[in-house]
């Protein structure tokens, strides 16, 4: 299968190692030249400069990869399936709900797939304590508390002309925590009622966005929960984690980036033999969370070829910017 990648930063070279595994690389885009050069330098591919000289002249495309800044997700999602190419989007989806139905409502009326890369629903841990939760091992949920405590220093920022924007990044639970946000949804379900506070503390200078957080958090399910988020850790990311609490089973994932199962006890049952799982993505000055772009192109493959159910789909992608919509409401209300 033909891919093309519009947006050739940092996360680009992740989705074009596994495109040129499992398809080929047809062409790179990105407003910044060189960029998109220098990644179809690597794959034999074509370069372009501009999103719409790519998908008038590459007429084979199969798939497109946007790995833009979050603001212009939704645009460029919605012009590469209106070109008939299905689409698979870095998270987060948008930083608009209303985007997203756009770019749902254009999915469908182009007959094309629409995949969201969420790729936290592949870590070992997570899949098991999934399983757990959907056979009732842990009975009735009663609440959940995700910790999110990640560093993102002044050079993150600085070397990026949109990092830190309201309009193209939208805050630190899109860009850095939408991962551990679409978790929630995933295990726990959907959300009722918020009550936030966000703040910058020592990103004023640097960014228009916050660098801390803390959430409170009532289910539709009746169980309660929190968030506490932050990209403050002092030099380097302590970790991301997850608890849950459940009338016969509590349950911790933690680790750097989700990747170990620190805690159970679960009533005549227990979760064994979990894979080791991947490293975390490495960009140099800073560590994102656990790489697992390979299993997600499988899931592209199969679904395409072998219709098979996508991983995480257009729908799923809303709830995420819908929930976090409600934080960033509430907490602006807050102030």
């Amino acid at each position: 299968m033909n891919f093309a990648i519009i947006g050739c930063g940092t996360i680009s070279k992740r989705h074009a190692l596994f495109i040129n595994q499992y398809g080929s690389l047809a062409a790179a885009c990105d407003i910044k030249p060189d960029r998109a050069q220098e990644l179809a330098a690597k794959y034999g591919s074509r370069a372009y400069m501009f999103i719409d000289d790519l998908l008038a002249n590459e007429k084979k495309l199969d798939i497109v990869t946007i790995s833009t800044p979050n603001g212009l997700h939704a645009e460029h999602t919605i012009k590469s399936l209106n070109a008939g190419c299905h689409v698979l989007c870095e998270k987060p989806m948008a930083i608009k709900s209303s985007d997203c139905l756009k770019m749902i409502d254009a999915a469908e009326r182009a007959g094309k797939e629409l995949f969201i890369v969420k790729q936290n629903r592949y870590n070992p841990p997570v899949l098991a304590v999934k399983k757990a939760i959907d056979e009732g091992r842990l009975g009735r949920i009663l609440s959940a508390h995700l910790g999110c405590y990640w560093n993102r220093n002044e050079l993150y920022y600085t070397s990026s002309d949109w990092r830190g924007s309201r309009e193209l990044d939208g805050g630190s639970l899109f860009t850095q925590f939408s991962h551990f946000v679409d978790l929630l949804f995933w295990l726990i379900g959907d959300i009722k009622e918020v009550h936030s506070f966000v703040d910058n503390f020592i990103h004023k200078e640097i960014s228009e966005i916050d660098d801390a957080g803390v959430v409170i958090i009532k289910f539709l399910s009746g169980a309660l929960g929190s968030i506490n988020f932050t990209v403050n850790s002092f030099e380097k990311n302590m970790e991301g984690s997850l608890t849950i609490f459940g009338e016969t089973g509590t349950v911790k994932i933690a680790g750097r980036c989700l990747n170990e199962l620190e805690f159970q006890s679960i009533k005549d049952y227990e979760i064994k033999g979990l894979a080791a799982g991947n490293p975390s993505n490495q960009y140099g000055y800073y560590e994102g969370s656990m790489s697992n772009h390979e299993d997600v192109y499988k899931n592209v493959i199969d679904t395409i070829q072998n219709k098979g159910k996508i991983t995480t789909n257009g729908y799923e992608g809303m709830k995420t910017v819908e929930i976090i919509e409600k934080i960033y409401r509430k907490a602006n209300k807050s102030r």
